[in-house]
């Protein structure tokens, strides 16, 4: 737990230090509990480890910090659902929740939808993966760090 003034609890110190490291155009995957995160990792992204928390949760707390980049049509990726899914008609509600934390962040871009395995590969090249609690299914979101203008760094 955080015990500092202003940053959320749910934020581990190991967050906020990979949050802070994070420069602009670095990704940050935030996996649900389905996810290889262990596995992907193995390629070079640092792994956190956020067990029992879920994404919505975490995405609200990070985005009190970190900036998302404006100079993208996404800054934000989930992946999208297989064709047999496609076809069942799955609904995936956290996609709406994350949309809304997302503009009340400031970020009105709609979230890209990365086809499963392109969702994998990306993830090997991102900054870190956080390794959630999140259940829903297609929970993963992926977040695309942006830059602060001079007067925001006070």
């Amino acid at each position: 737990m955080v015990v500092l003034k202003g940053i959320p609890s749910v934020l581990s110190p190991d967050l906020l230090y990979v949050l802070a490291k994070m420069g602009h155009g670095d990704e940050l995957v935030l996996a649900d509990s389905n996810f290889p995160a262990s596995s992907v990792c193995a390629f070079g992204p640092k792994e956190i480890r956020a067990d029992g928390l879920g994404i919505p949760q975490l995405l609200k707390a990070i985005l009190k910090l970190l900036p998302l980049d404006t100079y993208v049509p996404h800054p934000a990726a989930v992946m999208d659902l297989v064709d047999s899914d496609k076809l069942k008609g799955l609904a995936v509600p956290v996609w709406d929740v994350y949309t809304q934390l997302l503009k009340q962040a400031g970020s009105h871009a709609p979230l890209e939808k990365v086809e499963r395995f392109a969702f994998y590969e990306r993830a090997k090249k991102t900054y870190a993966i956080v390794a959630t609690g999140e259940t829903a299914l297609y929970g993963n979101l992926i977040l695309k760090k942006g830059v602060l203008a001079a007067e925001q760094l006070d």
